[in-house]
């Protein structure tokens, strides 16, 4: 001791630190316990040191976190100053921590790090951790200690840089304090998401470009691939499917690294085979629950059965997960499991009296393309079953392959009366529907929170009136940051429209044929007309009344065909206009400028959609970072095109950026509050996202991508019209290439845009 009294009189910072644990008597134990440790330390190291805790200290950081600090140094290996010094470090780091985030959040940081020892084994990793966690608290600082208490469940499955990462993404991932808490803890299933994918599982982010060839070799058809939204934390992870699109788990919870490729192409193959081979969607009508069920499962098995004649090594996929053999129980589980492998597999052994009869039904059907025989064997099970007086339970079912999807792409669900999402009381695990809260007004106090990606209507500002938030894609932290982008309305200005009109009228042949093309469209809902004199289908009620009066010598009547007709237009169209600073420039081949020349060709459509009577809006919009995605209402559905109309269009004007995906989410809430058969969005643009606030131009393009496969989730089609002479633009990666149409020459814009809308309006 006698040495190291000596050295405190030639080191100012030590010997003020052994008078203040003097004058602290609790301190004392434990600075002499790291001295003690480290008496062989050099005296700049020393020194440097007793500077760090002294710092701390000042930051009133409180003798708890003193002492903790004193612990640690006395845990790392004494020698040649090296311990010391790389304690010094980490206690500078948490000084600035506690500048941010207070006494009690220092504490814990330190109390962790103590635990963290063995895995923070290099000075370069301990490094990383302590600049992660400074940063954090300066951000959020109530997420520090959060952060740092699970830092070691992050570090064990990707590494001190994956926790550098992961903290980056949950910064990213909303700006709402909770949000962050919850994510930072682990409670959030986008935070799981994320560090699966940072610790290399296999994941559907992963696998998603894969998967995405794997479906369109297989059936070449246009099905999208979309992450699904994560289930209750008790219920297994299925796919579901809505029109065009197959909703898949993100991830495959307690499925090996090894095994889960093989079960995403199940899942995606069988969930793909549904919408490539099933049939339209139908009404549960009188079904009861288990009939519900076991109509579900004749159509996997009618569905796989079609699947398998086209590419037979898929049953090599699909065989592994029918695992279930015979057995005495007789529960509603274990039977309907027994009851699919006895389907999928004619040679596998089954004694049971329902399998085998389900077997003979389905077997001796003539035709599986029949999408009702599916309902007809589900009903017959479903009474015998029902016979056995097994107990079912409707609400805990869960279909036991783990490849198959819910089986609530089946079915035309009732909307809800109330809430935002609730579960309904089918046999299904997941059975959703959503109903989207109103657009206009403020939500009554005590009413939930909104879903994450819809939008809600706020308080105006002097911004303009804010009227929604919606989320935005991460697309480096493959998830959504939940209400990151603000949409305010701003009023349109009225415009002079004699050039709108004489740009109409100096072309009245074009205007004569987009008028055509308008009225030619088909739209509206397919009638049935039955017992019709001709016709391409047979009417089978009819056939058979016909056959019968042929037996009893009478004269049949000749009205056997039926007929589909579209009796009524009944589409809702959303054109979405871009008026960001790009549609300034000018064209030289007209003299005017890209705008002038995107009204003319709107005007040219709505006037004739007005004329039609069709039911359309019209909206424009531009964006000045994400707080500031600016949207005006040219026209209102149920609005006439009239003058008022055309000079609001008139007044547009050029100006900002292009936040694409905030767009087209808030049309689509738009149009989920319109009832119609068909709802279409239009986008009218240059196809090239931007903002200010955006250094890399592709993070707004995928955003905008996944902005389209949510609309086509709700049965929204959103399609591009993309002002792109070179051909290089985004159009086609955002709405896919069936859905997009670039125009090479602006002064074709008019022509495009009519012939667009007749094609998606006949589809």
């Amino acid at each position: 001791m006698l040495a190291l009294a000596r050295r405190e009189a030639a080191e100012p910072a030590l010997a003020r630190l052994r008078a203040m644990a003097r004058q602290r008597p609790v301190l004392a134990g434990g600075l002499d316990g790291a001295l003690k440790r480290h008496a062989g330390a050099p005296a700049t190291a020393l020194d440097a040191w007793a500077a760090a805790i002294l710092a701390l200290a000042n930051v009133n950081a409180g003798p708890g976190a003193l002492l903790v600090a004193f612990r640690l140094a006395a845990a790392l290996p004494p020698g040649d100053g090296g311990g010391l010094t790389r304690a010094a470090a980490g206690v500078s780091a948490a000084a600035d921590i506690c500048r941010w985030a207070g006494a009690g959040a220092v504490r814990a940081v330190l109390v962790t790090r103590l635990d963290l020892d063995s895995r923070l084994g290099s000075l370069p990793d301990e490094a990383v951790w302590w600049r992660t966690l400074v940063a954090l608290a300066g951000e959020e600082p109530a997420a520090a200690a959060v952060a740092a208490r699970t830092s070691g469940r992050v570090i064990a499955a990707c590494g001190v840089a994956g926790f550098d990462a992961f903290v980056g993404a949950g910064l990213r991932a909303s700006t709402r304090m909770d949000a962050r808490l919850a994510f930072f803890g682990l409670r959030d299933p986008a935070a799981v998401r994320v560090l699966d994918r940072l610790s290399g599982e296999t994941t559907f982010a992963t696998m998603s470009t894969q998967l995405r060839a794997y479906v369109t070799a297989l059936w070449g058809a246009d099905i999208a691939l979309q992450e699904a939204a994560p289930p209750r934390a008790d219920r297994p992870r299925r796919a579901t499917t809505t029109p065009g699109v197959v909703h898949v788990p993100d991830t495959l919870p307690g499925v090996s690294r090894d095994a889960a490729p093989a079960l995403y192409r199940a899942i995606v193959a069988h969930a793909s085979a549904h919408l490539a081979l099933g049939s339209p969607r139908r009404e549960p009508g009188t079904l009861k629950p288990l009939q519900i069920v076991l109509t579900g499962l004749i159509e996997d098995a009618r569905i796989e059965a079609l699947a398998m004649r086209r590419f037979p090594g898929l049953r090599r996929l699909w065989a592994p997960f029918h695992t279930i053999e015979p057995s005495h129980l007789k529960t509603a589980p274990i039977l309907l499991a027994r009851l699919a492998r006895g389907l999928f597999d004619l040679e596998h052994p089954d004694d049971d009296a329902i399998v085998g009869k389900a077997r003979a039904l389905f077997y001796a059907e003539p035709d599986l393309a029949d999408p009702g025989l599916s309902r007809r064997i589900g009903s017959i099970l479903g009474n015998d079953i029902g016979q056995m007086r097994i107990q079912f339970d409707a609400k805990g079912h869960v279909i036991e392959q783990a490849y198959r999807d819910d089986n609530l792409g089946l079915w035309l669900l009732p909307p809800l009366p109330d809430g935002d999402v609730q579960a309904l009381d089918l046999p299904v695990e997941a059975a959703r529907v959503e109903r989207r809260p109103a657009d206009d007004g403020e939500r009554e106090q005590g009413d939930a929170k909104p879903e994450a990606g819809r939008g809600r209507s706020v308080a105006p500002d002097d911004g303009g009136h804010v009227v929604a938030h919606y989320p935005e894609w991460d697309r480096a932290a493959a998830l959504e940051r939940p209400e990151w982008t603000t949409i305010r309305e701003i009023d349109p200005a009225r415009g002079d429209v004699r050039g709108l009109q004489a740009a109409l009228a100096a072309d009245a042949g074009l205007r004569r044929r987009v008028e055509r093309l308008v009225r030619a469209a088909r739209i509206g809902v397919p009638t049935r007309l039955k017992r019709q004199p001709d016709g391409l289908d047979l009417d089978l009620d009819a056939a058979i009344d016909t056959a019968r009066a042929l037996r009893s010598c009478e004269t049949p009547d000749a009205r056997v065909y039926l007929r589909r007709v579209v009796r009524a237009r009944d589409l809702a169209t959303l054109v979405l206009i871009d008026v960001s600073e790009s549609t300034r420039d000018r064209v030289p081949a007209l003299g005017t400028r890209v705008i002038d020349v995107e009204k003319a060709a709107v005007a040219m459509l709505a006037e004739a959609l007005d004329k039609a009577q069709d039911h359309f809006a019209l909206r424009a919009f531009a964006s000045d970072s994400r707080d500031k995605v600016r949207w005006s209402r040219v026209k209102d559905f149920g609005e006439r095109f009239d003058a008022t109309a055309m000079s609001r269009l008139a007044g547009l004007e050029p100006g900002y950026s292009t936040r694409l995906g905030a767009a087209l989410r808030h049309a689509g809430a738009e149009l989920a509050a319109v009832a119609a058969t068909r709802k279409i969005v239009i986008v009218l643009g240059d196809g090239a996202p931007s903002d200010i606030d955006v250094a890399d131009p592709l993070d707004l393009v995928e955003d905008a991508r996944h902005a389209v496969l949510g609309l086509r989730a709700d049965g929204i089609e959103a399609f591009g019209l993309t002002l792109d002479p070179g051909g290089q633009g985004a159009g086609a990666a955002i709405f896919g290439p069936a859905r997009h149409m670039p125009v090479r020459r602006i002064t074709d814009l008019p022509t495009k845009l009519s012939a667009l809308f007749f094609r998606l309006a006949r589809r």
